[in-house]
């Protein structure tokens, strides 16, 4: 059996739980560059970057910590 094909046999939720990791963590990925370019481009400094990239990425913080937190809890 082919990669491929293991691939288009995948059981539905499994897809959905692989698919939306990959993809939330490429969103994840592109919101540090939006940051960092937004703090570029304002010419934050370097305490005006580590300030921006807390507070906004705070927010990305709570995700990653509330997926871990519903994994080790449902084990």
């Amino acid at each position: 059996m082919s990669v491929l094909d293991s691939f288009l046999n995948m059981p539905e939720d499994t897809f959905d739980t692989l698919s939306v990791s990959i993809l939330v963590t490429g969103l994840i990925i592109y919101m540090g560059f939006v940051i960092y370019r937004m703090a570029k481009d304002s010419n934050a400094g370097k305490f005006g970057t580590v300030i921006l990239f807390f507070v906004l990425g705070f927010g990305m913080l709570g995700f990653i910590i509330k997926t871990i937190l519903t994994e080790v809890l449902q084990k």
